[in-house]
């Protein structure tokens, strides 16, 4: 078993916090540790740390080897520049290939907040022995409390009973959960129960909020999470069958990978891979795709208002990380760590102070802080990237 953890991007709907050169996945935004660190940890019960692999920018390398220093550095794979998660999970893929071209290995971003860690490496590895059982591409979908717009959805399709796993019996590829973090694993203890996969019937984008209702009310949707698990042959086999110019790049670079002219390789070839996302290359167009409908409280953090739900919040509504007076002040969220904030007859407002710069949003625009971004680019005022 092995992991993949997807830690590019730059978090632009985190400005001005999140940077280029300190995106999102190495910040604190919720807790005391970086988002990559706290990713790392939660897999370590299942997974050893050098079986961890860390996909990130190359401008990013120093600073994540410091956050996460368990990891073999030979383990952290470098994208010379961005190009969305079919190349980075076809990269990490290739590397695993050379290594063991039959193992699982599960996909999952840096930036994301996952409440009940038991149950989350439980579903991995329900899913983990769903993957080695047949060539399944599987997603995780979260199964929604809400009519979120934010979020693309899953169609769910007929039940997959051969997929289930009536016991969790320790396998070669799924190793025993260990809540002790001793090396070989020991019984976790956790509630080891049936549960169903499903085909995938659809993936369908971020919907209005009607059909954000409906989608909710049937009881047939589940939420994108963007958390995949397959053997490494199977996700290969689909990245050939569906995208063939990411193959081809791919096939490129394997004889390089794991050695000294990786690095010259990648400089060489990863800028021509196509720009695609995993799920527009593979997942849409796949009929081998299985979704497990799962329920470990998981936010994306995809923009500032994902605070809300994530930390306290006082009578009137208010998140601050400030020394904050508030005079009718109501559902803001001030985040101010040296300047002291006086908010008066305000609501649904991100006030954001950093050494340089100060966001005042409507909570509704949250996720347009991206466009202060690229207005930011398209300006040339790169002090403020």
């Amino acid at each position: 078993m092995y992991a993949v953890i997807m830690a590019g991007g730059q978090g632009a709907r985190f400005w001005p916090r999140s940077r280029k050169k300190r995106p999102k996945q190495l910040l604190d935004i919720v807790g005391s540790e970086s988002m990559i660190r706290q990713t790392v940890d939660r897999l370590l019960p299942f997974v050893d740390p050098e079986n961890v692999y860390v996909v990130t920018g190359i401008e990013h390398v120093e600073e994540l080897i410091g956050h996460i220093q368990d990891v073999p550095s030979e383990n952290i794979i470098a994208e010379p520049v961005g190009r969305n998660t079919a190349p980075c999970i076809g990269l990490a893929a290739m590397r695993l290939k050379k290594r063991d071209p039959e193992s699982v290995m599960a996909v999952l971003p840096a930036d994301h907040v996952i409440l009940d860690k038991d149950i989350f490496l439980e579903t991995l590895r329900n899913a983990c022995e769903v993957a080695k059982s047949g060539d399944y591409i599987i997603t995780l979908g979260m199964t929604p409390d809400r009519p979120e717009t934010g979020y693309g959805y899953i169609k769910k399709g007929s039940v997959v009973r051969e997929g289930t796993v009536p016991d969790l019996r320790p396998s070669p590829f799924c190793p025993p959960l260990n809540k002790g973090g001793t090396k070989g694993g020991v019984e976790s203890g956790l509630s080891q129960t049936r549960f169903e996969a499903y085909h995938v019937e659809r993936f369908v984008e971020k919907p209005d909020r009607a059909t954000a209702e409906q989608y909710v009310k049937s009881g047939e949707y589940l939420w994108n999470a963007g958390m995949f698990v397959f053997k490494v042959s199977t996700i290969l086999k689909a990245i050939e069958r569906h995208m063939p110019d990411l193959y081809l790049g791919l096939l490129r670079l394997e004889p390089a990978l794991g050695r000294e002219e990786q690095e010259r390789a990648l400089n060489d070839v990863y800028g021509e891979l196509p720009s695609v996302s995993i799920d527009y290359g593979v997942m849409e167009k796949a009929d081998n795709v299985l979704v497990i409908p799962s329920t470990f409280g998981w936010n994306d953090v995809g923009s500032w208002t994902a605070i809300d739900d994530l930390l306290p919040r006082d009578e009137q509504g208010v998140v601050a990380h400030a020394e904050h007076i508030s005079i009718d002040t109501k559902d803001c969220i001030i985040y101010s760590p040296k300047k002291l904030v006086a908010t008066i007859g305000v609501s649904n407002l991100i006030v954001v102070e950093t050494e340089d710069a100060l966001l005042i949003c409507d909570k509704s625009r949250a996720q347009d802080v991206k466009k202060v971004v690229e207005m930011l680019e398209k300006e040339g005022k790169e002090q403020y990237l």
